[in-house]
């Protein structure tokens, strides 16, 4: 489906553009940023993408003004892209009863529960119609055989995630502050019993410390940041150690945990970090 473009400004030398398309996947129009950069603007040849999943309650707006991740990544040669968290007027009955679940909390799964299996379908979104979409798009520009994927709790939860179901298709992951272990912690308990239903083996098909278990695809490429000062840490929402842990026993390689001294769970925390984000993706996208 085209995308109409709502707005173009100019941004450290390249294009930010606010799209907006009307998905199939969750049969609601969709909020899209893309960010071009300098290199992609000069006709001279295609960039590597690295799409960036955003967190609880949040829109594509919310990083693409607080993650600074756009001079990073118009230095390197990077398009970013910025999707939304879920269907926007789906009109459910209770999707905006609460901040953690229904609107701008899709969790980046296929709901397989009514009411939610009509619109909340954000894996098909994010992992396929999505990406097509652009590539159809704006594939003078952009390449398709070069992406990365980051993201922030619960957008840390659907990189890793989507990342492990589907080897080779990203070409490195990164997370920050990720929900790791969803299935055992309140945040993810509560999504997936919403939109997957009571049985917990289901939940595991969606649980990165579970997924990780199993992974084949070799160097895991992967970089996590964590912040010690993060509330949510502390609250055992996040779980990067049940991540690790798991990754450490079925000898899995390739995978750095950092944990920052002091840093909470906000958009500071994000805009301090996002260069070293950029610089792992690019690492792999340029390779």
């Amino acid at each position: 489906m085209a995308f109409e473009t709502k707005a173009t400004i100019a941004n450290f030398g390249g294009k930010l553009l606010k799209l907006q398309h009307q998905s199939t996947s969750t049969g609601t129009p969709m909020d899209v940023n893309l960010f071009l950069p300098p290199a992609a603007l000069s006709g001279n040849t295609k960039v590597p993408v690295l799409i960036y999943l955003s967190g609880l309650t949040c829109t594509p707006q919310n990083c693409t003004e607080k993650g600074f991740f756009q001079a990073h990544a118009a230095r390197r040669g990077i398009a970013l892209v910025w999707p939304d968290t879920s269907p926007r007027g789906a009109n459910i009955a209770g999707e905006t009863d609460s901040w953690d679940f229904g609107a701008g909390a899709g969790f980046y799964v296929d709901a397989t529960r009514e009411p939610w299996s009509k619109h909340y379908r954000m894996e098909t979104y994010v992992s396929e119609e999505l990406p097509e979409a652009l590539f159809a798009a704006f594939g003078s520009l952009l390449d398709g055989d070069r992406v990365s994927i980051t993201g922030h709790s619960m957008g840390g939860h659907g990189a890793l995630t989507l990342y492990l179901k589907n080897p080779g298709k990203y070409r490195s992951v990164s997370a920050f502050a990720p929900i790791a272990n969803p299935s055992r912690c309140p945040w993810g308990q509560k999504a997936f019993a919403g939109y997957l239903g009571a049985d917990e083996e289901a939940w595991k098909r969606h649980d990165a410390t579970e997924l990780v278990k199993s992974w084949k695809g070799g160097d895991l490429k992967a970089l996590i940041d964590v912040g010690t000062g993060d509330n949510f840490y502390k609250a055992g929402q996040l779980l990067p150690e049940n991540f690790e842990k798991a990754a450490q026993e079925a000898g899995v390689q390739g995978l750095e945990v950092r944990y920052q001294p002091d840093y909470d769970h906000s958009y500071f925390f994000m805009s301090t970090f996002s260069g070293d984000h950029v610089e792992h993706a690019a690492k792999y996208l340029f390779a």
